[in-house]
């Protein structure tokens, strides 16, 4: 029984990881995106500066939690490397 739920656990903790990594590559090209639009926007304005509010949410915080998600992910490849080293 004990083994079944570490199993679990595991395949949750990998699933739970991927989406991490999803949605890491998804905030990247949302800023990626972000900055061409920005730059083609502002070439067309005069460089007259461009704002957008209509998410709700400042760059600012995407770009903690992408620093936030990169931490964990950093600290996790890095305890799977101590484990392997280990065994």
């Amino acid at each position: 029984m004990e083994e079944n739920q570490q199993k679990q656990r595991r395949t949750a903790a990998q699933e739970f990881e991927e989406s991490l990594e999803q949605l890491q590559n998804i905030l990247h090209e949302d800023e990626n995106t972000e900055e061409e639009n920005t730059h083609s926007i502002s070439d067309t304005t005069n460089n007259s500066k461009v704002t957008d509010n209509s998410s709700g949410i400042d760059l600012a915080s995407w770009e903690d939690a992408v620093a936030d998600i990169e931490q964990y992910l950093e600290n996790k490849n890095k305890d799977k490397n101590k484990s392997v080293g280990d065994g």
